[in-house]
């Protein structure tokens, strides 16, 4: 293909995107009040709850098997790169632009994860579709591409949520302290799904070697070489050391909200997983002749309503984005630059070199959606964790406003580019 078609096939998933969200904008005014704040809280809450684990779920156990899984043991390290490349460059634009402290998780948050499902799952289809596209055969394009999308969605949804949600979450809190007239730096560690008020070991008594807690029991590999007379007694310091290590590995529990990998969306892609990688399951549900694929076909139904759903809110909240926020422009402008420019040129030496070593195949589809992961513009999820916890919205809504519209010349030149480059 030459480059204007190349150009062409690359523009056609975005303008779909743009539809989409002057759609959620215009039922978001106030003369039409359809998709007024309220109701995008509400959808916003189905979706997280029940249409995104769907669409992951069904799309991963469609797509993946054991054959796959092995073949695409990259893109699960390709995304983790994106989050780290994309964190630290994140971390360097608050430092410079002195951003406020309860923006600090947004600004990274933005910086590191990127719309890896539902962008995806509009652009591959749409670029499989035309005629004389750059990878094959309409059909065979399209049964790889979902497939690499799907997992591209699931371990993007993981990282997600056990990352981003935390550092937001974190960011949250401390503008909340703050607000109730307490020091910032006596931020409380009490997760927010509870606090434990049980006392650790008292630094008072003292053990014997048969009486260890179970905590501090001694493996029974090493139980022979390790074994020591009942005689001796571990001394308070000792105890008061365990204590310590305890109360910190306490407080980075609480801190980091383990509970929360465990999100709607995390649970689907391991259900998703669970599906496709055991046969017997997945003849149970996969298949035009499986006994139960009433309930795939119930989940796939659910799951299709996620993005343009999803896209809708973000069109609403969007609107929101016109009427300004304090955020300022160098903000938005460092986004803006992290992720249209540093990153794709980042993800092109990264590809490229882990192609030219052999841990990449040769598959010009595969390739391109390596390459792809680095150029989207951040995660409509990251809307959607700010609303859950009720700050930084309006500063999300300008920056999604500002990177979405500007998406539609980034992703369509950069995707023009990566066809280009793998073909």
């Amino acid at each position: 293909m030459g480059l204007l078609e190349l150009f062409i096939t690359a523009s056609i998933p975005v303008l779909k995107t743009l539809l989409l969200t002057a759609l959620g904008s215009y039922l978001a005014l106030e003369s039409v009040d359809i998709l007024g704040e309220d109701a995008r809280k509400h959808l916003n809450t189905v979706v997280f709850y029940v249409f995104n684990p769907a669409l992951v779920s069904t799309n991963l156990a469609k797509t993946i098997t054991s054959e796959s899984m092995l073949k695409l043991w990259f893109m699960p390290i390709n995304i983790l790169i994106t989050f780290i490349i994309g964190s630290v460059l994140g971390w360097i634009l608050v430092i410079i632009t002195r951003a406020p402290p309860h923006l600090r998780g947004l600004v990274v948050g933005c910086c590191a994860a990127g719309n890896l499902g539902n962008i995806l799952l509009i652009m591959i289809p749409a670029i499989c579709k035309e005629k004389g596209g750059p990878f094959g055969a309409p059909d065979v394009c399209h049964t790889y591409g979902m497939a690499y999308v799907s997992l591209s969605m699931a371990i993007g949804a993981i990282y997600l949520w056990s990352y981003v949600y935390n550092i937001v979450r974190l960011s949250s809190r401390r503008i909340t302290i703050e607000s109730g007239g307490k020091d910032i730096s006596r931020e409380s560690s009490t997760s927010d799904l509870g606090s434990c008020t049980e006392p650790l070991l008292s630094s008072t008594k003292e053990y014997s070697i048969c009486e260890v807690p179970k905590e501090y029991s001694i493996t029974e590999d090493h139980e022979e070489q390790h074994s020591l007379p009942c005689a001796r007694t571990v001394t308070k310091s000792e105890v008061a050391i365990a204590d310590k290590i305890k109360q910190k590995l306490t407080e980075l529990f609480k801190k980091i909200n383990l509970k929360i990998i465990f999100a709607p969306s995390t649970t689907g892609a391991i259900v998703g997983f669970t599906i496709g990688l055991i046969p017997e399951i997945r003849k149970l549900l996969i298949g035009e002749v499986a006994p139960l694929r009433v309930i795939q076909d119930s989940a796939s139904l659910l799951g299709d309503g996620a993005i343009p759903a999803l896209t809708l809110i973000v069109g609403g909240n969007l609107l929101r984005g016109l009427h300004g926020s304090g955020i300022s422009k160098s903000l938005i402008f460092g986004i803006v630059v992290v992720r249209y420019i540093a990153l794709p040129l980042t993800g092109i030496l990264v590809i490229r070199g882990a192609h030219r070593i052999g841990l990449v195949h040769s598959d010009p589809l595969y390739q391109f959606v390596l390459l792809l992961q680095y150029a989207v513009p951040p995660a409509m999820n990251i809307g959607v964790i700010t609303q859950l916890f009720g700050t930084g919205e309006s500063e999300c809504s300008v920056i999604l406003l500002w990177t979405y519209s500007l998406a539609s010349v980034s992703l369509t030149v950069w995707s023009t580019f990566f066809m280009w480059l793998v073909s």
